[in-house]
């Protein structure tokens, strides 16, 4: 394999966001690939060349510290102070540290103390159950889950010691001070229609005006739904859209995001060289010249690759596009391999980490493979897992609300069953599982 050919394997791999880093990287080694375009990105140095001129900014403005010498020495231990600064540094405060501060603060007795500790244990870095709070504490305690789980709920960040996002929203939520009454309905309610901006769908529902949906959905986009990554140590990861589904006049148009990166050339210099007698400089320059237009066009066939791949998935998954996600079909990379005439790594390679955004919101590109679910007739078998998966959530939603009683996982694959869909007890109890809802005795 030559270097050219892995440098565009490699590219291909690349999500959106490293392949603007790897851009850069590249124009700093090579001076004979130039930018002739900027992306439309706003630059993030815009605030600290801001800081930078001006003059008023000081890093120490408050030298309470008596580690601090306008002077730059001190006078103290030297090693001290840098491993004192480097732990400091590189040990900020855990989510798990904050919440269990503020408990010991609060006025509990010693075993509601102890179950909050391990609720708190309990939760992942957005501040969500890892696992159902019944199964970490021991049964003699579950009576004090719910009441404890109230006070961590209200410590700092708000909206923790919750299953998902949705209760984390209804959390902080019923903290505000005179938010509009329609926040909490349409946060319990009416989160898909406002993630699709069907708000006139809304305001009919809950009978009120379009304005005062707007207005309470503005309160909604105040919180935040994932408030223990503020403790995160790791940066944050923001999911940028290599594709972009729309629909005009009844039909789909698929449109690569070409916003985000910049249209790159090879400079006007170096290929003049590259032409010149000089045989030093023109071996210097056609090197550069050729790493240049080698990398521009293996940019060009991961791009092209990804749109090709996207069309395809379109045609496939056509039904979940108009209809949504219970209509997601079974689908191979090697059914798509065989469409495009591609290898199945290729395919492999452009499906992981990119992103296509469609009125059902943002979805990795390998999201649209799904197995077909087992079993013994052939009638059911168009149905993928994640299809299935939805069906039972919206059984779950539509079904039991209709019945006004809670559904058991038996239930729930006997109306699957009346579907065509014909799957065993236990797998509606692992679906349930993957869609985060409880068992219809903790519900």
């Amino acid at each position: 394999m030559t270097p050219q050919l892995l440098q565009s394997i490699q590219i291909m791999t690349l999500p959106l966001q490293d392949l603007k880093f790897r851009i850069q990287e590249e124009i700093e080694t090579n001076p004979a690939l130039e930018i002739v375009e900027e992306s439309s990105s706003v630059s993030l140095n815009e605030n600290e060349d801001r800081i930078a001129g001006n003059e008023e900014y000081e890093m120490f403005e408050n030298s309470s510290d008596p580690g601090f010498t306008t002077s730059g020495r001190y006078d103290g231990d030297e090693n001290s102070k840098r491993m004192f600064m480097e732990g400091a540094l590189s040990q900020p405060e855990s989510l798990y540290d904050h919440l269990l501060w503020q408990l010991r603060l609060q006025p509990l007795k010693e075993d509601d103390f102890r179950v909050g500790e391990l609720l708190i244990s309990n939760l992942d870095e957005n501040g969500f159950h890892l696992e159902d709070p019944m199964k970490v504490v021991s049964k003699a305690d579950h009576q004090r889950i719910a009441p404890v789980s109230q006070v961590i709920q209200m410590l700092e960040p708000v909206g923790t010691c919750v299953r998902d996002f949705r209760e984390s929203l209804v959390v902080q939520a019923r903290q505000l001070v005179d938010a509009p009454s329609l926040v909490i309905p349409i946060l319990e309610n009416h989160l898909e229609q406002v993630e699709r901006d069907k708000l006139q769908e809304i305001a009919r529902m809950l009978e009120v005006t379009v304005e005062e949906v707007e207005e309470a959905i503005e309160v909604i986009k105040s919180l935040n739904p994932f408030p223990g990554r503020m403790f995160s140590a790791d940066d944050s990861t923001y999911v940028i859209p290599d594709l972009i589904l729309r629909r005009r006049d009844g039909q789909f148009v698929l449109v690569f995001n070409d916003e985000e990166i910049p249209v790159l050339g090879v400079n006007p210099m170096f290929a003049e060289i590259a032409e010149s007698d000089d045989t030093e400089a023109k071996k210097f320059a056609n090197r550069g010249v050729r790493d240049a237009r080698w990398f521009i066009n293996s940019i060009d066939q991961r791009n092209n690759t990804i749109l090709r791949v996207g069309r395809a998935i379109l045609e496939f998954q056509r039904d979940f596009f108009l209809k949504g996600k219970k209509y997601l079909v079974p689908l191979t990379l090697k059914d798509i391999a065989a469409e495009l005439d591609l290898s199945e790594a290729t395919i492999s390679r452009v499906t992981n980490g990119k992103y296509l955004q469609t009125e059902w919101g943002i979805f990795e590109l390998k999201h649209f493979f799904s197995n077909r679910i087992a079993g013994t007739s052939s009638g059911y078998s168009r149905f993928s897992k994640e299809g299935v998966k939805e069906i039972v959530r919206e059984i779950l939603e539509q079904e039991e609300q209709a019945a006004g009683k809670l559904l058991s996982d038996q239930r729930i694959s006997d109306l699957l069953a009346q579907r065509g869909i014909k799957i065993a007890r236990r797998t509606v109890a692992k679906y349930r599982k993957e869609l985060n809802i409880s068992s219809s005795y903790e519900r």
